[in-house]
């Protein structure tokens, strides 16, 4: 049987040497390159032609986001999963977007990892548990009728605006992750966008603000 090559992508040398191990101890799949970041998986990836891409989202310079689009673009066959301590829906759905086939968190037990490579290799999305529920939560939002993320009048997106409505609201970030469905770091990734967009600091400043362009 034909080994998967895969490729690992990190800017933790030590995280790379271990998921090597790990790999590398497997009967069908064999490590055949590294990287450190996400140009140099660009390059790496067009010499090697891996059947796996194994790669972190945050990473000095080119991200893996960014990585990840660049690739599907000159090799779509390649299988990428992309790996990650933050359970952020932002940096999800980017990446699914961008043509990743998997997203998995950091904290996931080794055997459960290689499971879900090869159903990934198969054709199967690799999703940790929790993330799978909330793409399912996007998909029906969306099929009934949800609001793409687009920029209104005010400039912010239709969710950033929920956000604001339930912040006025005096709806704390852990409130309003669970009246949205929504994970907390994605809460507080659309505040930020929000006081930038509204040239403001604090939510308060952020609510007058949004009032008076008549946006709430």
């Amino acid at each position: 049987m034909e080994k998967a090559r895969v490729l690992l992508v990190d800017d933790h040398a030590l995280f790379r040497e271990g998921l090597a191990g790990i790999i590398g101890s497997q009967s069908d799949m064999q490590v055949v390159g590294e990287a450190n970041d996400g140009l140099e998986a660009f390059v790496k990836a067009q010499e090697l032609k891996p059947d796996l891409i194994l790669m972190d989202v945050q990473m000095p310079g080119m991200d893996g986001l960014e990585a990840a689009r660049q690739i599907k673009q000159l090799l779509p066959e390649a299988v990428i999963i992309m790996l990650t301590v933050r359970d952020d829906d932002e940096k999800l759905f980017g990446a699914l977007k961008n043509g990743a086939q998997g997203y998995l968190l950091k904290e996931i037990r080794s055997q459960s990892m290689l499971e879900m490579l090869r159903g990934a290799l198969r054709g199967e999305a690799a999703l940790s548990p929790s993330l799978a529920g909330r793409v399912l939560s996007e998909f029906r939002r969306l099929s009934k009728g949800g609001v793409q993320e687009t920029e209104g009048d005010g400039g912010l997106t239709e969710r950033e605006h929920q956000v604001l409505v339930e912040a006025a609201r005096g709806a704390t970030d852990k409130e309003i992750a669970v009246t949205l469905n929504i994970s907390l770091n994605t809460v507080k990734t659309h505040v930020r966008n929000i006081l930038s967009k509204l040239h403001v600091r604090t939510r308060r400043e952020a609510t007058k603000a949004a009032q008076a362009k008549g946006i709430l």
